[in-house]
This record gives C-alpha cells, structure tokens and sequence, in this order.
C-alpha cells in the first residue's frame, strides 16, 4: 500500500515551506493568493486530504524548535544556547532544550522524545558516538534538521552544518605566537580521532610546518582539570615548549592556574592561547589571549538561518563557516585589543 501523501510532500510539491502549507490549510490571511493557489493546486495533484481533527491535536506545538546540546556544563555552548533561544523567542518560536552530557544514548532518547512533540525543526550540537540512533530517526521523521559547531553525521545535504571557523582560528593563533617570538608551540587539548580536534588543530600544523617548528599535540578532555595537570607535564616532560595553542578556554585557563601553582609565569616564560572567548577570559589575571568565535551572534544567525528555511523555503548552506578573529591579551605577551 503507498503511503499517504504528508504536508511535507505538498510543501515540496508546491516549492514552498512546510509552514506555509500549514498556513494555508488554517485559512490563514498571511498567505499572499498566488501561494495559495500553488498549494491547493498541489493538493489535488498529489490527493492530499487534511486531517483536521489531527491538525487540532498539533496546534499546541505549532512554532515549537528543538535544541540538543551536547554540553550545557561548558560556558561556550550554554552562550549559544541561550542567544539561539532568545532570538527564536523574538521571532515568536518557543524552544524545547536538552542537554546530552555527551552521552549518544542519551541523545538519542531526547531526540525522539522532541520528535514526538512534534517539532517545527531541530538544531544540534551532537554527541559522538552512534550517531545512526540519532540521525536515522531525524531523518525517518522528515524534520528539517541543522547541526551546528560539530558535524558528526556527513550527510550534510540532510543535516546542514554551521561552525565558526576553527582552521583560520588555529592559524592566528600560530601565527601570532611564532611571530611573538615562540621557539616551540604546543597544542594542548582535544580528543584525538574528533573531526572538532583535527579542525581545531589544524591551522596550528600548518604554521608550525611553514616556520620549521616541530609541532607537538597534548591531548586531552576539554576541560579546566586536564589544563592544570597539562602544565606540569608541559614543564616537566617538556621544558622547550614555551607556548601553547588550547583547545578551548576551558582548558587554557586551567592550563593558566597551573602555571600559577608551579610558579611559571605567563605571558613571560610561558604564552597561552585559548579558543572560543568565553566571558571568563577577560576577568582573569593574566588576561586571557584567545580565538573569539562571537558565539552569541553564531546563534542568533542560526536561528535566522532556520527560521528562514522554515518559513520561505530558504534551505541552508551545506557547510557553512563563519568568521572569527584573535583577541590579543596579557597570556601571550601581548596587549593588542581587550
């Protein structure tokens, strides 16, 4: 027996919007004539019949976007978080968020809880680790679907992907401290076999291979208490090493309170790059230089960038970059822009 024909296959009949198919079934006057006869048109093309009784039982979560964080503990991604949330809100959206603690199987249990809600669209930063549980179901349920800051899943036609631009933030990073004077850089952070971690890092290899400088790689979770024991180690196992790259801030600035503990200073014996620019970068002593990736603004631009796909049809970029920049401070040597 074939399958119903849905809404989704009107709205792509149509070449419309999923929401703009609903419109027109609810009698809405938002919906400029010529659409409308676009969309019943279709309709009758594909047998369409609406299930009104059904509609009513949706109507609750009409406008209702879904968020899956894979860590709301780490200050970078609560940040987008809540710019995502706070610029779907203006546009009239309501956000169901959940928070993965990097657990697939957790993921994939919120994910299908969200799907059963009924869900306009789905935005995720996603766990590693099965990712078919997640993916396949999303794909199953026909949501559009982005994923955002980790590309796990490589069907990028299915699931657009949108990420500040790592590469170009590990160069800058390089760059400024070979050019600051750095004899040997590290880079300390990261889990290796993670596509982020590569990307992250990989600005840093090709510096490092253009200066003539043999790189080295610490690597490690993405958090304050591998940093701090990342600066004994550094000191004691690796006494050239007079700068590092971090993966993140987190781990730059526990990398910053364990060279206060030994008593090495920074910005002098020592330099530190973080990445991200969280807030705490600016407040701590020494000032923390780092790759601002403007994550609030990152979020407010997804939001837009969904919400356009939603309501006009605008499907997103496969894989979409955005700009980031260095801000110089006191951990480098530095005192470039605050």
């Amino acid at each position: 027996m074939e399958r119903r024909p849905t809404i989704v296959d009107v709205a792509r009949e149509a070449g419309v919007s999923k929401s703009t198919v609903s419109l027109v079934l609810q009698q809405s006057p938002l919906v400029r004539e010529e659409k409308r006869v676009l969309v019943r048109e279709a309709m009758d093309r594909l047998g369409y019949v609406y299930n009104r009784s059904a509609a009513n039982l949706r109507s609750a979560n009409v406008g209702l976007i879904g968020v899956v964080i894979n860590d709301l503990r780490n200050p970078f991604f609560t940040e987008f978080a809540t710019s995502l949330q706070m610029a779907l809100s203006a546009r009239g959206y309501a956000t169901v968020l959940a928070n993965t603690d990097e657990d697939p199987a957790i993921q994939a249990q919120v994910v299908s809880a969200i799907i059963e809600h009924g869900v306009s669209a789905l935005i995720i930063s996603p766990a590693y680790g099965e990712e078919a549980a997640t993916f396949d179901a999303i794909a199953r349920a026909n949501i559009p679907t982005m994923q955002v800051l980790r590309k796990i899943d490589p069907r990028i036609e299915l699931f657009p992907f949108s990420a500040p631009d790592y590469l170009s933030g590990s160069r800058l990073a390089a760059e400024h401290l070979v050019k600051g004077g750095a004899r040997r850089v590290a880079f300390v952070g990261g889990l290796e076999g993670r596509a982020v971690a590569q990307e992250r890092m990989s600005g840093y290899f090709e510096v490092m291979a253009e200066a003539g400088i043999e790189p080295f790689v610490l690597p490690g979770r993405a958090s304050r208490a591998f940093g701090h024991e990342a600066a004994a180690i550094l000191t004691r196992d690796h006494p050239d090493i007079d700068a590092a790259i971090c993966f993140s801030d987190l781990v730059a600035l526990g990398l910053l309170s364990g060279c206060a503990r030994i008593g090495r200073k920074v910005g002098e014996d020592f330099r530190i790059v973080g990445f991200d620019d969280i807030e705490e970068c600016a407040q701590v002593y020494p000032p923390l230089t780092t790759v601002r990736c403007d994550i609030a603004g990152f979020g407010e631009a997804v939001a837009s960038t969904v919400l356009n796909w939603l309501e006009d049809n605008q499907a997103p970029i496969n894989d979409h970059r955005t700009p980031v920049e260095l801000i110089v401070r006191d951990s480098s040597g530095g005192r470039v822009n605050a």
